[in-house]
């Protein structure tokens, strides 16, 4: 009798059966929530989100350029290990942030030379690496990048002035009933009568002047958390900066525009190297252009980019200086006779992510979400109908300019569950593991399953497709997701999923809420 293999084992197979399962969704908090008929300033529009690699600080980033931080209050090593030792289960908890700090990342600009306005508005923000308790990370609007410090500083005051509190009046001047003389103070908070009385013969007492004392300063308990600029990458972009991604070596970054991707090195701002270059040699051949570059999150060689076509490309910094050839190119070829004049338009990818893996990448189209592996190039591996009811609206998303929103995705941490954005502020939630028919739809609000409507059952995994893809999550084209009338002026572009629990954060005009499963 052959051994099990450790896939047959039961153990194994209720793990996948339970990981299968859809999640159940629960609001967990809010910050900056709106009230009803409140009106949004355009400056509190969130428009970038990300959590750091352990999961416990947040940061966001609005429209005004200011950069929010957020930190997590339930960590586990908080609780005494007799606490623990008491617990005969343990306690699901979700994770529990509170505000941390707030700071100016970016200012209104203008740029004289190209009579053009830039914007402070925040594109996206990125977490480097943590040194000494302090928190670093990087924010860029269209042409600026920072590299900003966090740190905690204790506040510091004066407690002993120099000066004699009983000669000293409120307002800081001194005075003295036996003469009518003024007396300027000195830096040091004595006084010099020779700048203002005849007489410059002033003798002092022996053993000195009494009434001059040293400050003293004192370092309290109470904490003030400083955020200082420690770099500025300037003047290497010619368009607007689109995407930013650290290297996993810790020392590198990217930044890409709609032609090139440069590369930084964060100790050096006044030099980028040039890394892509699509810009033709006449713009009017021009076809394409980038709209989003990855590194990869283990290979500090490897990294990837969108283009408005519809395709990826992966790239391998080994081969040459200048990355004019792809390692490879990862692109679905649309079916004979189905091009229209959106076809283009809504192929052009918004947004992609590596999974934690680095097997894996996530894209996001106006109408899909696909997932791809890195060893099969022939066509993703699902593809995720996000809003189908939309399709036979494209003429109108068209006339409002709906059709060029930028929606993000992410990934769970363990790779098995996908996410992405929607309008009237719903997102969808895909299950991505062999198998699994999840295809949830939540509401970003306190009670995100009001709206959830019973999934249709899915196909299933087909090895007669061409492309040997799955698609999933499609909706009745005559209403929306839940059967209710659509809000294309409510939309949910910016959200991110914690790196280790199944907890995702979204963005809704200047409101965040968080939820768990």
């Amino acid at each position: 009798m052959d051994p099990m293999s450790p896939d047959d084992r039961p153990e194994a197979a209720a793990a996948q059966q339970q990981q299968q399962q859809p999640l159940e969704w629960r609001f967990a908090q809010v910050f900056g929530e709106r009230a009803t008929g409140e009106d949004v300033q355009e400056v509190d529009i969130i428009s970038a989100i990300e959590y750091d690699k352990s999961g416990d600080h947040l940061a966001t980033g609005d429209r005004g350029g200011r950069v929010v931080l957020f930190e997590r209050t339930d960590a586990r090593d908080n609780a005494s290990r007799r606490e623990l030792e008491r617990q005969d289960y343990p306690v699901a908890r979700h994770p529990e942030f509170r505000y941390k700090t707030e700071f100016q990342s970016h200012e209104p600009e203008f740029d004289y030379l190209k009579s053009l306005e830039i914007e402070e508005k925040i594109n996206k923000i990125k977490w480097c690496q943590t040194a000494n308790k302090a928190l670093f990370l990087l924010s860029t609007n269209d042409k600026t990048i920072k590299y900003w410090k966090v740190q905690e500083k204790k506040v510091k005051r004066v407690s002993v002035m120099n000066l004699d509190t009983s000669q000293s009046s409120d307002n800081g001047s001194t005075s003295s009933s036996g003469t009518s003389s003024c007396r300027a103070l000195l830096p040091n908070g004595g006084c010099s009568e020779k700048l203002c009385s005849p007489n410059n013969n002033i003798s002092f007492p022996p053993g000195g002047c009494t009434s001059l004392r040293l400050p003293v300063v004192v370092t309290g308990q109470d904490l003030n958390h400083v955020a200082r600029c420690r770099r500025v990458y300037a003047h290497a972009h010619d368009y607007h900066i689109n995407s930013i991604s650290n290297n996993s070596d810790g020392e590198t970054f990217i930044s890409a525009d709609d032609l090139r991707i440069n590369l930084w090195n964060l100790e050096i701002s006044n030099q980028s190297f040039n890394i892509v270059d699509v810009k033709p040699a006449n713009m009017e051949d021009l076809t394409e252009v980038i709209t989003c570059a990855e590194f990869h999150p283990t290979h500090c060689n490897t990294l990837a980019y969108s283009s408005s076509k519809g395709s990826m490309r992966l790239l391998d910094l080994r081969q040459s200086a200048l990355c004019d050839n792809h390692a490879k190119l990862f692109e679905e070829h649309e079916a004979p006779g189905s091009r229209s004049f959106f076809t283009e338009i809504i192929a052009s990818v918004s947004d992609i992510k590596f999974a934690r893996d680095g097997r894996h990448i996530l894209s996001r189209d106006y109408m899909t979400l696909k997932l791809w592996d890195l060893n099969m190039d022939s066509g993703p591996v699902t593809t995720f109908q996000v809003h189908e009811y939309l399709r036979p609206k494209l003429c109108d998303l068209y006339e409002n300019d709906s059709i060029f929103d930028k929606f993000e995705c992410c990934l769970s941490g363990d790779g098995v569950r996908v996410a992405t954005g929607s309008y009237s502020n719903l997102f969808r939630v895909f299950g991505c593991a062999p198998g699994s028919t999840e295809a949830s739809t939540l509401e970003a609000s306190r009670n995100p399953m009001r709206r959830q409507v019973s999934n249709p059952a899915r196909p299933t995994r087909t090895l007669t497709s061409l492309t040997r893809a799955v698609r999933r999550g499609g909706e009745n084209t005559s209403i929306d997701a839940n059967g209710n009338s659509y809000d294309l002026s409510t939309k949910l572009l910016h959200l991110a999923w914690h790196p280790t629990e199944n907890s995702i954060a979204c963005a809704v005009a200047n409101s965040l809420y968080m939820y768990y499963a």
